[in-house]
Formats: C-alpha cells, structure tokens, sequence
C-alpha cells in the first residue's frame, strides 16, 4: 500500500482529505475514545460514519481494514516509516496515537506501563462486563424471563466500579495528577453505563463518589465534549 486510495475502504468512505488519518467509527463506547484521543492531541483526521443500521461494519471495504468487523478502525497515510498504517481494536489505536503525539501517555518507563495496564483493564474487564450488563438491562435481554445472566453482570460491574473507586481514592485521574489514555478509555464506558444504558441505579452508581468525580471532570473537558460526537450520527 503506497496511499489512502489503495485500501479498498476507500472506495465506499472516499477520503477528502487523505493525507489526514482516515477514522472509520461511531459515536459508541468503544468508538469515541479514539475521536476523544484525537480532539485531545490536535492530529489531523477526518472521520467517517459506519452506520450500523445499514450493516456497514460486515460489508467487504470495511472488513478489509478489521477482519473483525469492530469500530473504531483507523489509516495513518504517515505511518511509521512514512508508510500507511491500518489499526484496528482501540486500544492498540490509543497507544499508536500516544506515541505519535508525544502525548497522553506517561515517558517514564514504569508509568507507562502502568497507564497500559489501566487501559488493559478496561478492555478486559469494563468494557465486556457493561456491555453484557447493557444488553440484559436495556436491549433484547431485558425480556428475558431469567434474571440470573443480567444479575451475574451486575455484581461484576459492581465489583469493577469498586476496583475504580479505590483506586481513585486521593487521585484526579487514573494516573494521579496525569490524565492518560487510560481515562480516554474508561470514562466514556462508566457514562454509557449510567446514561445510555441506564444502570446507575442497578450498579448503585451513588456509592461510587470518587468515580462519579472523575466522571464528570472528564466529560467536561471540551476535547471529550466534541469527540463524544464524532462521527456526528445520521
């Protein structure tokens, strides 16, 4: 691949602007941390709209760029080496974009890794336990007669939220007085927990205070606030 044009992406989401990083996403948990990173560095970009409710992640030019069929998914036409880079899963996307900006992750060896493991924990943990618990509460689980699948994910939720808040105990951010992708990846996870699915009150989001601190610091960050709509949907 020598450019943009050369990816078969490019046929159904042209790129106006292709010496930019391409951002093929959605407005969802997983896809706004990576509009969130790039507000948050100032890199170029230019987004597209992968319009689940026409099937867009399973057709052909995007699962060129992520076999499998998950936003958010990015083209740098500067990648490494001055050569195009395609990513895929978020958190590999948010480390890439630290170290090309020279931001938002610790330099310092042992912090570094640390904000990785905090970045590790949401992908492991936050974001498939609040979305299980998502889909029991708020989508088709919720007609489910059996309430033991949706109870299970409650109390790992609560049990994860609990991980977060003695953890952030004396700290403003994940990483104490540094805010990281580790926050980038976490917070817009526990506001869809509490707003868009609405389980704040099953969590028991109020005795979670330190959470629900950090939370609101981070939403209110005009970086955060513009990439919490990005791409804008239809």
């Amino acid at each position: 691949m020598t450019g943009i044009a050369d990816f078969p992406i490019h046929a159904k989401w042209p790129a106006s602007f292709p010496d930019r990083i391409q951002l093929y996403s959605l407005p969802t948990s997983n896809g706004v941390k990576v509009s969130i990173m790039l507000e948050e560095t100032g890199l170029p970009y230019e987004p597209h709209l992968v319009n689940f409710d026409s099937n867009d992640q399973l057709s052909p030019e995007f699962i060129s760029l992520n076999p499998n069929n998950k936003i958010p998914a990015i083209i740098d036409p500067n990648g490494p080496g001055g050569e195009p880079l395609a990513l895929f899963e978020s958190g590999a996307i948010l480390i890439y974009l630290a170290d090309k900006s020279g931001m938002l992750l610790p330099q310092d060896a042992s912090a570094r890794y640390q904000a990785i493991q905090w970045l590790m924990f949401q992908m492991g943990g936050i974001g498939p336990m609040f979305g299980q618990l998502g889909f029991f509460h708020k989508f088709a689980g919720k007609d489910y007669e059996d309430k033991r699948p949706r109870d299970r994910y409650v109390a790992e939720s609560v049990r994860l939220l609990g991980v977060l808040e003695r953890h952030l105990e004396g700290r403003q951010w994940m990483m104490g007085d540094q805010y990281t992708i580790a926050d980038i990846a976490t917070f817009p996870w526990v506001r869809n927990l509490v707003g868009f699915y609405g389980a704040g009150d099953l969590v028991g989001i109020d005795n979670f205070p330190n959470v629900q601190r950090v939370l609101a610091a981070f939403v209110a960050r005009p970086a955060v606030e513009r990439g919490l709509n990005i791409p804008a949907r239809p």
